[in-house]
Protein backbone atom coordinates (compact mmCIF):
# COMPACT_ATOMS: atom_id res chain seq x y z
CA UNK A 1 0.00 0.00 0.00
CA UNK A 2 1.20 3.43 -0.87
CA UNK A 3 1.46 6.79 1.04
CA UNK A 4 -1.79 7.92 -0.75
CA UNK A 5 -3.91 4.63 -0.22
CA UNK A 6 -2.49 4.57 3.70
CA UNK A 7 -3.37 8.36 4.37
CA UNK A 8 -7.03 7.93 1.95
CA UNK A 9 -7.58 4.96 4.44
CA UNK A 10 -6.97 6.87 7.53
CA UNK A 11 -8.93 10.31 6.90
CA UNK A 12 -11.71 8.36 6.12
CA UNK A 13 -11.86 6.52 9.53
CA UNK A 14 -10.80 9.79 11.07
CA UNK A 15 -13.07 12.51 9.11
CA UNK A 16 -15.53 13.02 12.20
CA UNK A 17 -12.36 14.64 14.16
CA UNK A 18 -11.74 17.20 11.39
CA UNK A 19 -15.86 17.51 11.03
CA UNK A 20 -15.92 18.26 14.94
CA UNK A 21 -13.24 20.33 15.01
CA UNK A 22 -15.27 22.77 12.41
CA UNK A 23 -18.32 22.28 14.29
CA UNK A 24 -16.43 23.62 17.18
CA UNK A 25 -15.14 26.78 15.40
CA UNK A 26 -17.64 27.60 12.81
CA UNK A 27 -21.54 27.31 12.91
CA UNK A 28 -21.73 28.54 9.41
CA UNK A 29 -21.84 25.56 6.72
CA UNK A 30 -19.86 27.26 4.02
CA UNK A 31 -16.60 28.29 6.42
CA UNK A 32 -16.92 24.33 7.90
CA UNK A 33 -16.60 22.92 4.21
CA UNK A 34 -13.75 25.05 3.75
CA UNK A 35 -11.73 24.73 7.25
CA UNK A 36 -12.49 20.64 6.49
CA UNK A 37 -10.98 20.92 3.13
CA UNK A 38 -7.93 23.45 4.76
CA UNK A 39 -7.33 20.89 7.72
CA UNK A 40 -7.73 17.65 4.92
CA UNK A 41 -4.59 19.89 2.94
CA UNK A 42 -2.80 20.40 6.17
CA UNK A 43 -2.77 16.84 6.87
CA UNK A 44 -1.90 15.63 3.26
CA UNK A 45 1.42 17.90 2.96
CA UNK A 46 2.21 17.18 7.00
CA UNK A 47 1.56 13.02 6.39
CA UNK A 48 5.16 12.08 4.92
CA UNK A 49 6.59 13.69 8.24
CA UNK A 50 3.92 11.46 10.44
CA UNK A 51 5.98 9.09 12.25
CA UNK A 52 3.25 6.64 14.36
CA UNK A 53 5.13 7.49 17.00
CA UNK A 54 1.26 8.98 18.37
CA UNK A 55 -1.92 7.54 17.37
CA UNK A 56 -3.33 8.61 13.95
CA UNK A 57 -6.28 10.12 15.56
CA UNK A 58 -3.89 11.98 18.29
CA UNK A 59 -1.52 14.03 14.92
CA UNK A 60 -4.90 14.16 13.28
CA UNK A 61 -6.41 16.44 16.27
CA UNK A 62 -3.06 18.26 16.54
CA UNK A 63 -2.44 19.02 12.73
CA UNK A 64 -6.35 19.87 12.35
CA UNK A 65 -6.45 21.96 16.19
CA UNK A 66 -3.46 24.12 15.42
CA UNK A 67 -4.86 24.76 11.68
CA UNK A 68 -8.03 25.99 12.73
CA UNK A 69 -6.71 27.83 15.73
CA UNK A 70 -4.14 29.82 13.49
CA UNK A 71 -6.87 30.64 11.05
CA UNK A 72 -9.58 31.96 13.63
CA UNK A 73 -6.58 33.95 15.75
CA UNK A 74 -5.88 35.93 13.21
CA UNK A 75 -9.13 36.75 12.44
CA UNK A 76 -9.66 35.34 9.03
CA UNK A 77 -12.82 34.35 9.21
CA UNK A 78 -13.04 33.62 5.42
CA UNK A 79 -10.92 30.51 4.20
CA UNK A 80 -9.61 30.81 0.82
CA UNK A 81 -10.67 27.91 -1.47
CA UNK A 82 -6.88 26.07 -2.64
CA UNK A 83 -7.64 23.39 -5.71
CA UNK A 84 -8.05 19.40 -3.57
CA UNK A 85 -5.12 17.08 -5.32
CA UNK A 86 -5.80 14.78 -7.37
CA UNK A 87 -5.04 12.14 -4.58
CA UNK A 88 -7.38 14.20 -1.56
CA UNK A 89 -10.40 13.40 -4.33
CA UNK A 90 -10.39 9.83 -3.67
CA UNK A 91 -11.73 10.60 -0.18
CA UNK A 92 -15.43 9.73 -0.05
CA UNK A 93 -16.94 13.32 1.66
CA UNK A 94 -19.82 12.33 4.18
CA UNK A 95 -21.87 15.24 4.69
CA UNK A 96 -21.94 16.44 8.14
CA UNK A 97 -26.00 16.67 9.41
CA UNK A 98 -26.04 18.88 12.01
CA UNK A 99 -29.43 17.77 12.96
CA UNK A 100 -27.34 14.89 14.59
CA UNK A 101 -26.39 17.28 16.90
CA UNK A 102 -29.60 19.07 18.39
CA UNK A 103 -29.42 17.73 22.27
CA UNK A 104 -25.49 19.27 21.65
CA UNK A 105 -27.11 22.65 20.51
CA UNK A 106 -26.27 24.81 23.51
CA UNK A 107 -22.59 23.00 24.38
CA UNK A 108 -21.81 24.19 20.84
CA UNK A 109 -23.27 27.63 20.92
CA UNK A 110 -21.42 28.44 24.60
CA UNK A 111 -18.16 27.13 23.34
CA UNK A 112 -17.79 29.24 20.80
CA UNK A 113 -17.90 32.43 23.24
CA UNK A 114 -14.57 30.69 24.70
CA UNK A 115 -10.80 31.57 22.95
CA UNK A 116 -9.51 29.51 20.95
CA UNK A 117 -7.52 27.16 23.42
CA UNK A 118 -10.25 27.12 25.54
CA UNK A 119 -11.99 25.77 22.38
CA UNK A 120 -9.58 23.14 21.59
CA UNK A 121 -9.59 22.17 25.17
CA UNK A 122 -13.09 21.12 25.55
CA UNK A 123 -13.09 19.44 22.53
CA UNK A 124 -10.55 16.84 23.74
CA UNK A 125 -12.21 16.41 27.04
CA UNK A 126 -15.43 15.54 24.86
CA UNK A 127 -13.11 13.26 23.16
CA UNK A 128 -12.30 11.63 26.25
CA UNK A 129 -8.65 12.29 26.07
CA UNK A 130 -6.29 12.21 28.67
CA UNK A 131 -4.62 14.98 30.26
CA UNK A 132 -1.70 13.14 28.89
CA UNK A 133 -2.47 13.15 25.28
CA UNK A 134 -3.95 16.58 25.73
CA UNK A 135 -0.88 18.34 27.06
CA UNK A 136 0.93 15.97 24.29
CA UNK A 137 -1.97 17.22 21.56
CA UNK A 138 -1.45 20.97 22.38
CA UNK A 139 2.05 21.42 23.06
CA UNK A 140 1.54 22.10 26.98
CA UNK A 141 2.70 20.51 29.80
CA UNK A 142 0.41 18.26 31.41
CA UNK A 143 -0.29 20.43 35.05
CA UNK A 144 -1.01 23.60 32.30
CA UNK A 145 -4.02 21.17 30.66
CA UNK A 146 -5.42 20.35 34.33
CA UNK A 147 -5.33 23.87 35.14
CA UNK A 148 -6.41 25.26 32.04
CA UNK A 149 -9.17 22.69 31.75
CA UNK A 150 -10.43 23.74 35.48
CA UNK A 151 -10.47 27.29 34.48
CA UNK A 152 -12.31 26.40 31.26
CA UNK A 153 -14.78 23.87 32.65
CA UNK A 154 -15.92 26.62 34.80
CA UNK A 155 -15.87 29.04 32.51
CA UNK A 156 -18.19 27.52 30.15
CA UNK A 157 -20.46 26.64 33.32
CA UNK A 158 -21.11 29.91 33.78
CA UNK A 159 -21.78 30.68 29.79
CA UNK A 160 -24.33 28.10 30.25
CA UNK A 161 -26.27 29.21 33.31
CA UNK A 162 -26.33 32.37 31.80
CA UNK A 163 -27.83 31.26 28.44
CA UNK A 164 -30.56 29.27 31.16
CA UNK A 165 -29.20 26.07 29.53
CA UNK A 166 -28.31 24.72 33.09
Amino acid sequence: MNLEQEFVILLEKNQNIVHKICKIYTDQEDVHKDLFQEITIQLWHSYPKFRGEAKFSTWAYRIGLNTAISLFRNKKRKLSIIPWDQALEKISYEEYDPQKDDQLHYLYEAIQHLNDIEKALIYLYLEDKDYTEIAETLGISEVNARVKMNRTKTKLKEILKKKGAL
